[in-house]
């Protein structure tokens, strides 16, 4: 598996992944809305939030690239905007990794089973490079 990138916008998500998608010439994507997501009663979203891009994705050239919007009760901050995603499906190796990026880091979510991984976590490093992390069963 690669490491791939990851974009969050400020809701204009689905026009940047368009223009995207037109200029690198990719296949129309799938995309998941925060609405589609299950509900959790810890997670409430406002009707504005359920509108907004949780997860889309293009090819281009053997590379994955997605892409989110950052719903309003989260920071966004343009430039500090784009995190790399390491995908395994080795559960020893995620939390190895994990473990080791998030000495003199940032936890932004621990490593815990999500609706798509059974083991995902979020951590700036030391450096401020933000870090996905996720198991992928084969």
């Amino acid at each position: 598996m690669a490491v791939e990138t990851y974009i969050n916008f400020n809701g204009n998500c689905r026009e940047a992944v368009e223009f995207y998608r037109g200029v690198f010439g990719t296949e129309k994507p799938v995309i998941m809305l925060f609405g589609d997501i299950p509900p959790d009663g810890g997670f409430p979203m406002s009707e504005e939030t359920k509108k907004l891009v949780m997860h889309t994705e293009i090819k281009v050239k053997g590379s994955t690239i997605m892409f989110s919007d950052v719903p309003s009760d989260m920071p966004y901050v343009a430039g500090n905007n784009i995190s790399l995603v390491y995908r395994s499906n080795a559960m020893d190796e995620i939390k190895s990794i994990f473990s080791q990026l998030k000495v003199d880091g940032t936890v932004m979510m621990e490593l815990q089973e999500t609706f798509w991984s059974k083991c995902y976590g979020f951590v700036i490093d030391q450096f401020g490079i933000g870090w996905q992390l996720s198991y992928e069963s084969e």
